[in-house]
């Protein structure tokens, strides 16, 4: 039964078969047998041998092993063991992330309460939580973690945390009152639940479910059932893996049927021609380049405060088109604010955020205050000393101990220019009624040393209002228009502020005991005031950011509608007039819910499920989805999203094990930051494949001319081999710190199935291979006509290779921009200490006598060098001029 919160306590007594004495011993023991223990339940997964072997089992690992098996034939030893050795990094680097998901379901088992105070028997007795049955009776104090889902039968001045479930920042105030059964989980005041914990007070409250019954409990079966979805670059790099092993097999089939039948080629000297051709063909150090960039992104998001928990999740924050984030602590600062003073003489706005005393108060021209009036610093004083909050500073930061908005009500009046120890010395406390949930207010009684007496009291509008019989005026004070008030409070309500009313009662010096009849009478309505955890400044740049880009922001919050409306509408959010509440989604089927999604910015009263269902219902849209949160309640979102973010300050384990990254700073912004950074990341692992896939067709293709023109080849397979381990590691590495091209975050995201090999990309491998093969060939046939010896040739057309990637290289680097400016041709760092290595490597293997031997090769004179060098910088301006038509040819469409 899940209605526990529409019964009243008499009745779920009852029902439970449950007494004031609580269980007998022998009920208990009946109900843990039948029932089980109040644990929850452990998933089973798959033995740790399957998941590594797994790892293995990649189109993309065979292209490896393949590749090892060739260079291993060639007897390059070091070269296969480098490509065993990135097949194996790359499975254990996969296996123990996939060992972190089933962290995150033990970090869910490990938030229940280790211990439970119980009464049975009749007696107070304290037991292992994992023994709690339906129908014990549990009692609840300060600090104590909620052990079950439990209906409360008594609350005194009961608080409870729930933020791990409903996401919502403040504690809960609890009362033993029934609810209607549509209510959400964060309105039920009269239920406890499993894992919360509670702030003040004490209760004592019925177990109505244990274990997996529990909402922890469902929670915990979700993220079980939670299909996580893989990343769009592993999905574009598997596919992009079988094309290029299906289209070498082909093409090695082919010239092995045709050199063997047609050309009556030898078999053995053909068999190594095909080798050859694989090695020129397979990029043998893609995935470690690959593996590389990822890492470096992976170091760049750490700087920004955003850490990475799986690797290939850097690239899918570049594909993000929705971010669905979480309001409290994420796009607000978590700290309550007085941001509006509502009296009767003048409405006031007060600046600032956060628990600092700093930031000016406005008057209804938005002029700052010179001085504080006495109407004002009347209420200001009211605000301090009815109040058990206290602020401290230390080195400049600003810490509260006791309940936000009390520590926000301290700091409005710093603000109005008060001071704490010299107002509780002029005015110190004589008696106090402390705030109850069921009276709604606090008071307070004081004298100064005058003998005057005081009663300040703060309290929900609703209730004081009904109190008071006069409102404080600038000179005097009126009586009070409680409708008119009532509707003041409203419109603050609606703005998304919390209000409190102050009000104050003069009493004679011999008043020293406080009762509640005191306040029967003679109350005077000092002000409304308006608190809210305001926006980060930094979260509404970020915002307009993702928008500019093409990214879609909706905020999905527990908190109440008024209040995520008002905070959607100051981030600057697009559709804020409609927010989509957790009834609402509820009464929704999946189609009628993914009809909605795209037309709704803000979801407030959420649920676990209901967030679920939303980010299923984006990505039914085929929509790339992060997913932010820090509550227990997030996981199974955050692990179904294609980029969980949870919060790195405030979230919880559960969350943080399900995510893909984690916020060191709960920062909106850096969520943005990381989705550039991951634009950058993606642009790099493009410019590396859009380097390397036209420089081995370069390869490839010269290799097939060759030999279907019956020619001796340019260069040899030891010689590809040569300039592919030489290259990969060290021009093709260089892309992988390239810095954010200018307009990244203005470019639209792109969509999640967007092949790695697009129309342009395929051009360029089939315009750059025929520039390969025209300038290799080129300078082979320029070297035979002339009378070079054969190995002088090859040794010729080697370094033409290894020039053309070079100034390749440089036209790579800018994706979106011309490569003829200043800022291309200076480069990076990086990119210089590549190309100093190349040139040093390709001295080395043209002029070292040892290098000659194994590679067959010749030493070069100046003026072919210089000959040479002019074919790379005509490579380079082909490939620029067809750029630059391309990019005019787009911009006019």
């Amino acid at each position: 039964m899940t209605d526990w919160h529409t019964k009243s306590g008499e009745e779920v007594q009852d029902s439970l078969q449950s007494t004031a004495e609580g269980l007998s011993s022998e009920l208990a023991q009946q109900r843990l047998a039948e029932n089980g223990p109040n644990r929850l339940p452990e998933v089973k997964g798959k033995p740790a041998w399957l998941r590594f072997l797994l790892q293995f089992h990649n189109i993309l690992i065979y292209v490896l092993l393949i590749s090892a098996l060739i260079t291993a034939l060639l007897g390059h030893w070091l070269d296969t063991t480098v490509i065993l050795a990135v097949v194996l990094v790359n499975a254990i680097i996969g296996y123990v992330q996939e060992g972190k998901a089933e962290q995150a379901m033990q970090s869910l088992r490990n938030m229940l309460a280790p211990n439970a105070s119980v009464i049975r028997d009749g007696k107070r007795q304290t037991i292992p939580a994992t023994d709690l049955v339906i129908g014990d009776l549990v009692l609840l104090e300060a600090g104590d973690k909620v052990p079950a889902d439990m209906r409360l039968l008594k609350a005194h001045n009961l608080s409870i945390q729930e933020a791990i479930l409903t996401g919502e920042s403040v504690a809960v105030n609890k009362n033993t009152d029934r609810v209607s059964i549509d209510a959400p989980l964060g309105e039920r005041s009269g239920m406890a639940f499993s894992g919360t914990f509670v702030g003040a007070g004490q209760g004592r409250g019925l177990v109505v479910a244990t274990g997996a019954a529990t909402e922890i409990g469902k929670i915990n079966r979700m993220l079980g059932e939670v299909e996580q979805l893989t990343t769009p670059l592993v999905e574009q790099m598997a596919g992009f893996a079988k094309w290029l092993s299906a289209l070498i097999l082909v093409v090695a089939g082919i010239l092995l049927i045709v050199g063997y039948s047609l050309l009556n080629y030898p078999f053995t000297e053909l068999f190594m021609i095909i080798v050859g051709l694989s090695v020129a063909a397979i990029p043998e150090g893609l995935p470690a380049v690959l593996t590389i960039t990822l890492a470096i992104g992976v170091q760049a998001m750490a700087r920004r405060h955003a850490i990475v928990r799986r690797l290939p999740s850097i690239e899918t924050l570049g594909a993000v088109s929705v971010i669905c984030t979480d309001k409290t602590g994420t796009l607000t600062r978590n700290e309550m604010t007085v941001t509006q003073v509502q009296m009767p003489a003048q409405d006031y706005q007060v600046e600032g955020s956060g628990y600092a005393p700093t930031g000016a108060i406005l008057d209804e021209q938005q002029k700052p205050l010179q001085s504080t009036p006495a109407a004002l610093e009347s209420a200001a004083l009211t605000a301090l000393l009815c109040n058990d909050a206290a602020l401290h500073e230390q080195q400049g930061q600003w810490s509260i101990q006791g309940d936000p908005m009390e520590a926000a009500l301290l700091s409005f009046a710093l603000k109005a220019g008060l001071n704490q120890q010299d107002s509780h010395k002029d005015w110190p406390r004589t008696d106090a009624i402390p705030f109850d949930s069921e009276h709604k207010f606090m008071a307070s009684l004081h004298h100064d040393h005058q003998g005057n007496g005081r009663i300040l009291v703060k309290g929900a509008p609703e209730k004081l209002i009904n109190l008071c019989t006069r409102v404080q005026g600038a000179d005097s004070t009126n009586e009070i228009d409680r409708g008119y008030w009532a509707q003041q409070a409203q419109d603050m309500a609606a703005q998304g502020q919390r209000v409190l009313a102050l009000a104050v009662k003069e009493v004679p010096g011999e008043h020293n005991l406080l009762k509640m009849q005191d306040l029967d009478e003679g109350l005077c309505l000092q002000a409304l005031i308006g608190i809210m955890d305001p926006p980060r400044e930094e979260a509404v740049h970020a915002v307009a950011n993702c928008l500019s880009a093409g990214i879609k922001v909706k905020m999905i919050t527990g908190d109440h509608p008024g209040t995520a409306q008002a905070i959607g509408k100051k981030i600057g959010l697009q559709n804020t007039e409609k927010v989509l509440t957790g009834a609402e989604i509820e009464s929704m089927d999946d189609a009628a819910l993914a009809l909605s999604v795209n037309d709704v910015d803000i979801y407030a009263r959420t649920s676990p499920q209901h967030k679920l269902r939303l980010v299923m219902a984006l990505q039914s849209h085929h929509l790339t989805v992060a997913m932010t949160g820090d509550g227990v309640n997030d996981a199974p979102a955050l692990k179904r999203a294609d980029a969980g973010i949870a919060m790195g300050l405030k979230g919880s384990e559960a969350a943080k094990e399900a995510a893909d990254l984690v916020l060191a700073d709960d920062n909106f912004a850096t969520i943005a930051a990381a989705v550039e950074q991951g634009r950058t990341v993606y642009d790099n692992i493009k410019k590396v494949i859009s380097w390397t896939l036209p420089t081995n067709g370069g390869e490839a293709t010269t290799i097939i001319v060759a030999l279907l023109l019956g020619m001796s080849l340019p260069i040899t397979a030891l010689q590809i081999l040569w300039v592919n381990l030489i290259t990969a590691t060290t021009l093709g590495l260089a892309l992988a710190f390239e810095p954010t091209e200018a307009g990244t975050m203005q470019r639209p995201p792109r969509h999640r199935h967007a092949p790695i090999v697009s129309g342009v990309l395929a051009w360029q491998v089939v315009l750059v291979s025929l520039l390969f093969l025209a300038g290799m060939f080129g300078i082979f046939s320029y070297a035979n006509a002339r009378g070079d010896s054969i190995e002088l040739a090859r040794t010729l057309a080697l370094n033409t290779l290894v020039i053309m990637e070079m100034f390749y290289l440089f036209f790579i680097r800018h994706s979106y921009s011309t490569s003829f400016s200043w800022q291309a041709i200076k480069g990076t760092p990086v990119v210089w200490l590549m190309v100093g290595i190349v040139i040093v490597a390709q001295l080395a293997i043209t002029y070292l006598p040892f290098m000659q031997q194994i590679f067959d090769t010749r030493p070069v004179s100046l003026t072919d060098g210089l000959f040479i060098t002019g074919i790379g910088i005509c490579l380079f301006m082909v490939v620029e001029l067809e750029k630059q038509i391309r990019l005019r040819l787009t911009s006019f469409n």
